[in-house]
C-alpha cells in the first residue's frame, strides 16, 4: 500500500505541474478548453488512483485524496507483524511468571493511553498544508508582478505625454467602445465620411438606434468595421484565418475582441490616426493615409489615443480611452 500511495502522490504532483504550465500557457480563446481539459485530466487520474486502491484493498471506501493526505512518509509502521495476542505469548515463553499479589489500595492502577489516530492524522494534515502555503508564498514572492510592472510603465507614459485614462468596461467590446466615446467627444460622430464607405442599411440601422455613444455607441464602430473590411476586403482578407463573411458578421453581432485588423479598419473609415500606447511603453500609431485633405485644426482633432493592456484586467487584453489634458 506504501509504494501505490508514494506513486500516487507523484501522479498527482506530476499532474498539477502539467495542469499550471497549461493554464500559464493558455490565451483568451483557449482558456475555457484548457480548464476543461485540466479538470478531466484531475478527474480521470482520481478514478484511477481510487480503481487501484479498491483493487489492492478488495473495496475500500475512503477517497484517493483522503488516503493521500492521510498517509505520510514519516509514518510509524509497526515493526513486528505480531498480533497483541501472539505478542503476549511470545513474551511469557522468556518470562518467568509472578507470584500472584493483591494490587496495594496506596498504588492506584494506570492505564496506559493509546494514541489518538484521529489527531495524529489532523496534525499531519495540518502540517502539511502549512508547508504548501509556505511554498506558494515563497514562489509568489519569486514570480514578476507583470500587472503592477506594467500599471507603472502605463503611468509614466501617460504622464509624459499629458494624457488622462477614461476606463473602458471589459466586456470583449472595449476598443470600439473606447474609440466611440473619442468619436463623441471630438465631435466627429460614429458616421463616417460618406466619401470613405456607403452605409449598408444594417450599418445605418445600428447607428440610428444608439441611444448614447458613451454607453453602446461600440454597436455602430462594430457595424462600420465590417462594412468597410467587406467593401476593402482585398486590403484585409490575406490576414484573415476564415471566410471574411464568417469574420465580419462576428465583429458586427458578437462581442469578439478587436485588434490590428480592426483598428485599420477604424481609422481609414473614420478618417482617424489612432495612437496605442502599449503595455511596455511603446507607442504605435496607425494612420488613416489621408490626413493630408484636413486643415491644422481638424488634424489635432481626429486622433484617437487608446491604452493597451495585457496583464492588468482579469479576461487578459483591454483597451481604455485616452484624452489629452486641457
Amino acid at each position: 500500500m506504501e509504494e501505490l500511495l508514494a506513486k500516487h502522490r507523484k501522479e498527482q504532483k506530476d499532474l498539477q505541474s502539467r495542469i499550471t504550465q497549461k493554464k500559464k500557457s493558455a490565451t483568451k480563446k483557449t482558456r475555457k478548453g484548457v480548464n476543461d481539459e485540466c479538470e478531466r485530466m484531475q478527474r480521470e487520474l482520481t478514478e484511477r488512483q481510487q480503481s487501484e486502491i479498491d483493487e489492492l484493498n478488495g473495496g475500500s471506501s475512503e477517497p484517493v485524496e483522503e488516503q493521500l493526505e492521510d498517509l505520510s512518509i514519516n509514518d510509524e509502521q509497526p515493526t513486528n507483524p505480531l498480533d497483541d495476542s501472539q505478542e503476549s505469548a511470545a513474551a511469557n515463553l522468556n518470562t518467568p511468571e509472578p507470584a500472584l499479589t493483591a494490587p496495594s489500595p496506596e498504588e492506584p492502577t494506570t492505564k496506559v493511553k493509546k494514541p489518538n489516530r484521529q489527531k495524529a492524522r489532523l496534525a499531519r494534515r495540518a502540517a502539511a498544508q502549512a508547508a504548501q502555503s509556505a511554498a506558494a508564498a515563497e514562489e509568489a514572492a519569486n514570480q514578476t508582478d507583470y500587472r503592477g510592472n506594467e500599471q507603472e510603465v502605463m503611468d509614466a507614459v501617460f504622464k509624459k505625454l499629458g494624457l488622462k485614462e477614461v476606463e473602458v468596461t471589459p466586456d470583449g467590446h472595449c476598443l470600439y467602445s473606447a474609440v466611440a466615446k473619442q468619436l463623441d467627444e471630438s465631435g466627429i460622430g460614429l458616421r463616417p465620411d460618406p466619401s470613405r464607405i456607403v452605409l449598408q442599411p444594417t450599418t445605418q440601422t445600428r447607428i440610428d438606434t444608439v441611444t448614447s455613444p458613451q454607453h453602446d455607441g461600440y454597436r455602430a464602430v462594430r457595424a462600420v468595421t465590417a462594412d468597410f473590411i467587406t467593401d476593402h476586403k482585398e486590403d484585409f482578407e490575406a490576414f484573415m484565418e476564415e471566410p471574411i463573411d464568417v469574420y465580419t458578421r462576428k465583429i458586427k453581432l458578437t462581442a469578439e475582441w478587436g485588434g490590428q485588423l480592426e483598428l485599420q479598419a477604424i481609422a481609414r473609415a473614420y478618417g482617424v490616426d489612432i495612437n496605442v500606447v502599449q503595455k511596455d511603453g511603446r507607442l504605435e500609431k496607425i494612420e488613416c493615409g489621408d490626413m493630408d485633405t484636413f486643415d491644422e485644426d481638424e488634424k489635432k482633432k481626429r486622433v484617437v489615443w487608446l491604452a493597451y493592456y495585457r496583464h492588468t484586467y482579469g479576461l487578459g487584453e483591454h483597451y481604455n480611452a485616452l484624452f489629452k489634458k486641457e
